[in-house]
C-alpha cells in the first residue's frame, strides 16, 4: 500500500474534527507502527548569525524593521560552533541545526564559513541541519557535499493566510526552495507556526500542503507562536494545548513516517501538555537554552520529563537518501479505518 499524497481538505477536516480521544488513539497507533516506541529525536538549534534580517515576518524578532531589543550578532566563529556541537552530543542531541538570519544564501565568504561549520558538525557524528533562507541548486549541492543532512525551510502557515504574515517572500518562493532541497537529495525539514491569527481552515490547508509533498518531509516542526514585544503579533494569545494536540495528531495520521517535532512554544507547556503531544505523535524536540533567539526549556527539566515518560534519545543517522515512502502495514489508505 502506497503512502498517500492526495488528501482533500474535506478528508483532513474529518480527521481533525474527530473526538479528541479517538484522534489520539488513532495517531498513537500509527506512530507505534512506524517508529521505535519510547524513542525521541533530540535536536539543538543554534543561531550562527543573529538579527538584521531584511524580511518582514510578523512573528520574528530578528527582522531589522522591528524594535525588539534584540542584539545583532555577526556570523559565529567555527571554533564556537564546533564546541557547541561537542556539548550538544554530550547532552544527548543527535542533530544540530544551524540558523542564519539571511533572506537567501549568497555565494560569498559567509557561505564558505557555513560550509566549514557543516563539515565540522558532521565530523562530530551529529546530523547537521541548516536553515539559511532561500537556496539555489548549486548551493544545495555544495551543502550536501560538505555533509549536510537536512535543510529546514518552513511554510509557516497556509497559502491563503501567508500574505497576512509575510510580504517579502512569496509562498511560491518557499515551495521552490523545498524542491531545490529535494533535488539535492537532502532531508527536508518543513513545518509551520500555530497562533499567527490563522483559522481552522488555514490549519487544514497548511497540513494538506505538507502532506501533498512527495515524499513527505522527513521532519515536520510544529511551532506555537512565542509572542515577542515589538513584533506585529506581540499581542496574540497563546495557542490552547488542545489545538496543538489536534494539529500534531492529524499530521501524524497524514504523514505517518515523518518526525513530528514539538518546537517553539514548548517552554510554556507543562509536562502533562507535552506528554499529550508525544502521545499524539510528536517524537522530536529541540533542547538547549534558546531556539535561535527565544527562550527554550531548561535542560534539567527536559531530562526529568524524558525520564518520567520513559523516552530515550535516539542516535544520529549517518546519511539520508530519500526513497519512495511506503509501508505495507501502516500506510493510511483510502480503505483504512484510520482515514
Amino acid at each position: 500500500m502506497s503512502m498517500r499524497f492526495d488528501w482533500t481538505a474535506a478528508q483532513i477536516t474529518a480527521i481533525f474534527d474527530r473526538p479528541l480521544l479517538e484522534l489520539l488513539v488513532d495517531a498513537a497507533q500509527l506512530h507505534r507502527q512506524n517508529f521505535t516506541k519510547n524513542s525521541i529525536q533530540v535536536a539543538q538549534l543554534v543561531s550562527v548569525k543573529t538579527g538584521a534580517c531584511p524580511e518582514d515576518c510578523a512573528y520574528c524578532p530578528q527582522a531589522a524593521r522591528y524594535n525588539t531589543g534584540l542584539k545583532r550578532e555577526p556570523l559565529m566563529e567555527l571554533a564556537k560552533v564546533t564546541a557547541l556541537a561537542k556539548d550538544a552530543k554530550k547532552r544527548g542531541a543527535s542533530r544540530l541545526c544551524l540558523g542564519a538570519a539571511w533572506r537567501e544564501v549568497r555565494d560569498d565568504k559567509g557561505f564558505e564559513r557555513v560550509l566549514a561549520m557543516v563539515e565540522a558538525v558532521n565530523a562530530e557524528g551529529l546530523e547537521v541541519c541548516c536553515t539559511l533562507g532561500m537556496l539555489k541548486p548549486h548551493q544545495a549541492e555544495r551543502l550536501k557535499k560538505a555533509g549536510l543532512y537536512a535543510y529546514n525551510h518552513n511554510l509557516d502557515t497556509s497559502a491563503s493566510h501567508y500574505k497576512r504574515v509575510i510580504s517579502t517572500r512569496s509562498y511560491e518562493d518557499r515551495l521552490a526552495t523545498l524542491a531545490t532541497v529535494r533535488k539535492a537529495r537532502l532531508s527536508v525539514c518543513c513545518g509551520g507556526i500555530l497562533g499567527l491569527g490563522e483559522s481552522k481552515a488555514d490549519r487544514i490547508e497548511f497540513l494538506r500542503t505538507l502532506a501533498s509533498l512527495n515524499p513527505h518531509p522527513d521532519s515536520v516542526p510544529i511551532n506555537t507562536l512565542v509572542a515577542v514585544k515589538g513584533t506585529p503579533l506581540a499581542e496574540q494569545a497563546q495557542v490552547p494545548v488542545w489545538d496543538l494536540v489536534r494539529v500534531i495528531a492529524t499530521a501524524r495520521i497524514l504523514m505517518p513516517q515523518s518526525y513530528i517535532r514539538l518546537s517553539a512554544g514548548r517552554k510554556e507547556r507543562s509536562f502533562q501538555d507535552q506528554a499529550l503531544c508525544f502521545l499524539a505523535g510528536a517524537n522530536s524536540i529541540f533542547a538547549g537554552d534558546k531556539l535561535l533567539t527565544t527562550p527554550n526549556n531548561d535542560r534539567s527539566d527536559d531530562e526529568k520529563m524524558l525520564a518520567l515518560l520513559g523516552l530515550r534519545p535516539q542516535a544520529a543517522r549517518s546519511s539520508f537518501e530519500p526513497e519512495t515512502q511506503s509501508s505495507p502495514t501502516a500506510a493510511c489508505t483510502k480503505e483504512s479505518a484510520l482515514c
